[in-house]
């Protein structure tokens, strides 16, 4: 045997591989497909290949980015998978429809939800008659006046505050008896309110006393009040900003106010001009017009008289008024959209399922790997180790065919002579550019 060669294995023949290189078409290999033979080869050099790090890197990736469809072939191997298949189309639809219903509560929730709840309001007073104290000196008459209120029928866990449903209140008393100066109280909602449950005012007095109670409500989003003219035209009295935008533009819509040949104008009809006082204006004219034409809305007015009789069994009087506060589903449709429980667990459980498909498909191909193998077991050897010598190839970065060059016969080919002489000249070459370098002079 000549210095340098390789001994070949014993028992095991091995020739020149016959078949085009890694990654052409290949034969098909006697007892099993090409398509089934190249994925169970892939798995088994995959270790090999790339670090234990990158592998899994590269399996996670592949997982989440796998079709959780079975193969056809598994399907008709195990035909009560299509109880699995019928699962999954439910579920494609299920996700299709849980998307448009996400997309319809984002929606929703961009516009005010609100509810019309009646809010019952207390105002009651008592009275202190004046007598003389111990000491010689008296106490003065005073009345005290409440105003309390609750939501009728609150079905919500936390209760709100009696002031958080208003934005200022006034109490006018009897002018005559107190005065230009001391006849108002007023409470207006400031930055750093604390909200409270409810109003009291204490006044000297033995008299019964008129008083005017005047309520602003804090809309939100906040509302106006039309001007009568506009307020007839549309049929809106109090309404926001945004739904009485939406009454004009049907309003033009209906009557066909819009120029037929510039769609950015309005051709005003004799209300329009009354009210707006133009011919024809721009739609983007129409918030600064309509700016002049609102006007806060009127307050709740309560008319109450103070008495000061003790025997006056009537001191505490009722008023129902409407007010509107937000849908309870609003917040239920905050929630759902806020909650990533659901969402962790179906992520959970789709990578179960993903793994679980990996598993049958590698499990799919061991079973066609051995019912190849035991169809015809010499042959299908013969033709896995030419393609494991052709991947080893590949991922050696070998040069040239090993098989071929480790025999005495390769070397006595015509072209052997005329490469040994071009290599012996590279050489010589190579090493007079060395002396030229050491010695500083140029060899000629």
């Amino acid at each position: 045997m000549p210095p340098g060669s390789r001994m070949p294995m014993t028992g095991l023949q091995v020739g020149s591989p016959s078949g085009p290189p890694y990654g052409a078409a290949s034969p098909m290999r006697p007892g099993m497909p090409q398509s089934i033979m190249d994925p169970f080869r892939k798995r088994l050099l995959a270790p090999q290949a790339q670090p234990p790090l990158a592998s899994q890197r590269r399996g996670l990736k592949r997982r989440k980015m796998a079709d959780k469809v079975l193969p056809q072939r598994i399907r008709e191997l195990v035909p009560e998978s299509q109880a699995y298949m019928d699962l999954l189309a439910f579920e494609r639809k299920l996700d299709q429809t849980i998307a448009r219903k996400r997309m319809e509560i984002q929606e929703a929730i961009k516009k005010p939800l609100t509810q019309k709840r009646k809010l019952r309001i207390y105002i009651s007073n008592t009275f202190t008659p004046g007598k003389e104290e111990g000491d010689g000196s008296e106490r003065v008459a005073s009345w005290e006046l409440r105003v309390e209120g609750k939501l009728l029928e609150d079905p919500s866990k936390q209760k709100r505050k009696f002031s958080s449903f208003f934005k200022s209140l006034v109490i006018e008393l009897d002018k005559e008896l107190y005065g230009p100066d001391n006849h108002l109280v007023e409470w207006h909602r400031m930055p750093t309110t604390q909200e409270t449950d409810g109003f009291q005012v204490k006044r000297p007095g033995d008299v019964n006393v008129k008083c005017t109670l005047l309520l602003m409500l804090d809309h939100q989003p906040p509302q106006y009040k039309l001007d009568p003219r506009l307020a007839r035209l549309l049929g809106v009295h109090t309404q926001t900003r945004a739904s009485i935008m939406q009454a004009l533009w049907l309003y033009i819509k209906h009557n066909k106010l819009q120029d037929s040949h510039e769609k950015e104008y309005i051709n005003c009809n004799r209300y329009f001009r009354q009210i707006f006082s133009c011919i024809r204006m721009r739609f983007s004219e129409i918030p600064m017009k309509l700016a002049g034409l609102l006007q806060h809305p009127d307050p709740i007015i309560i008319n109450h008289m103070i008495s000061v009789d003790p025997n006056d069994q009537k001191k505490t009087a009722c008023y129902d008024i409407d007010v509107e506060v937000d849908d309870p589903l609003k917040a239920q449709m905050s929630n759902f959209l806020a909650s990533t429980t659901n969402q962790q667990e179906i992520a959970s459980l789709d990578t179960k399922i993903h793994e679980t498909i990996e598993s049958i498909n590698q499990l799919k191909t061991q079973r066609d790997f051995m019912l190849s193998f035991s169809s015809n077991p010499q042959d299908f050897i013969q033709e896995w180790i030419k393609s494991q010598r052709r991947d080893l190839k590949i991922i050696t970065d070998v040069i040239g065919n090993p098989e071929e060059e480790r025999r005495a016969d390769f070397y006595h080919q015509p072209w052997a002579q005329e490469a040994a002489g071009r290599h012996i000249f590279a050489k010589v070459q190579q090493r007079r550019q060395e002396l030229e370098q050491v010695l500083g002079i140029r060899l000629t």
